[in-house]
């Protein structure tokens, strides 16, 4: 059947040839007939190729009837052009040519349902309890606190007291506020010697200009200016000496104690919260024990002994905190006060070599003069 559509083809396509031959001689000016005979044997020619059927594989097919159904089957029933896609494939598969029907999507890609997480009611309703819960019991705790604080200042509730702990709290907050004052009486000093230093500074230079202008007195103001410059001189590094003695005793004062004091108003704030639930468990002893009050009465014993153990760990705790203070305040304030007395009596004494020295001994490093950085007394 192959040999025989081909051989059908190519007369076809032989005939085709003859006739457009044919009509090109005959196709001659003036000549009528000719042109009408041309067209006849084009139209002849072309209904001979069209009667032969050729399928997708090359081969003839008797079966026209078969095409036809095939074509109205796919203008009819077939999927429309936006149901299609085309698969393209290798030259010479078996699938080239074939269209496949499926539902379209824009730009070749699978849709993928996405969207926001959305979270239960169960899971709202347990957080929402969660939060309600701590409110509850931060209520309930900030009751029993505050009643306990009103009733030791009314002299109606009882107070856990450690006699030597509060003693010892007490003398550190009376230090304080002794070094505070020292503290602000060396500020004070440091200034008003600063403004010393500078008055003698300029002293200094005046005598200086007088020396140059007055022949008749030259050497005695030279002398003054010698002496003026050397006071400023010494009052600078005495002045270091201040400073240095000022911030070793404001860390002492606003970091070292500060933060003890700190972990003693934790201390203070938990033996509120122990007596509190103390008194509460005493006043449900107190009262009748049934199937209602058994089951409070545990609840706030458990209550109890929570706040206990945190009351006897932040009391040991401030124990221990007090004592490392106490000997760091005597070890600083030991150097500190070593080193006030001796450049202070070493510059009233004019000695300028052991004034150099004091600094030398506690590592002491005095600014250039005209430094960039501001000094202390500019940062106050």
């Amino acid at each position: 059947m192959s040999e025989s559509a081909t051989s059908a083809a190519g007369g076809a396509s032989g005939l085709a040839v003859a006739s457009r031959a044919t009509a090109a001689e005959m196709h001659a000016p003036g000549s009528e007939a000719g042109s009408e005979e041309s067209e006849m044997a084009e139209a002849q020619a072309r209904d001979c190729a069209a009667e032969i059927p050729v399928t997708s594989n090359g081969d003839a097919n008797d079966t026209q009837g078969e095409h036809m159904w095939d074509v109205k089957h796919m203008m009819t029933g077939g999927p429309t052009l936006k149901e299609t896609r085309i698969i393209s494939s290798n030259y010479g598969s078996s699938s080239e040519g074939i269209i496949e029907a499926e539902p379209y999507r824009a730009g070749g890609l699978k849709s993928t349902q996405s969207g926001p997480v959305v979270i239960t009611d169960d899971i709202s309703k347990n957080i929402a309890l969660e939060k309600l819960e701590q409110v509850k019991k931060w209520s309930i705790s900030t009751y029993k606190c505050t009643r306990q604080v009103l009733s030791e200042k009314l002299g109606r509730g009882s107070k856990t007291v450690d006699l030597e702990l509060e003693s010892q709290i007490e003398i550190l907050r009376e230090t304080k506020k002794k070094y505070e004052n020292l503290l602000r009486l060396a500020r004070q000093m440091a200034t008003q010697f600063y403004q010393v230093v500078q008055t003698q500074r300029q002293l200094g230079d005046a005598f200086g200009e007088l020396s140059v202008k007055s022949p008749e007195l030259h050497e005695e103001f030279g002398y003054n200016a010698e002496t003026q410059k050397l006071l400023c001189k010494n009052g600078e590094t005495l002045l270091g000496a201040i400073n240095f003695f000022i911030a070793s005793v404001n860390t002492l004062v606003n970091k070292t104690i500060e933060d003890t004091l700190i972990a003693v108003k934790h201390y203070e704030n938990a033996r509120i919260e122990y007596d509190a639930y103390r008194t509460d468990l005493e006043e449900l002893n107190l009262g009748p024990r049934d199937a209602v009050t058994i089951p409070k009465i545990e609840q706030s014993q458990q209550q109890f002994q929570i706040h206990k153990e945190k009351f006897d760990k932040l009391r040991g705790s401030v124990s221990v905190k007090l004592k490392f203070l106490d000997e760091n305040k005597i070890k600083v304030m030991h150097n500190q006060l070593l080193l006030f007395h001796n450049a202070v009596s070493a510059y009233f004494a004019g000695n300028q070599q052991q004034l150099e020295q004091v600094l030398k001994q506690f590592h002491i490093k005095l600014k250039a003069p005209g430094s960039d950085g501001p000094s202390w007394l500019e940062e106050q």
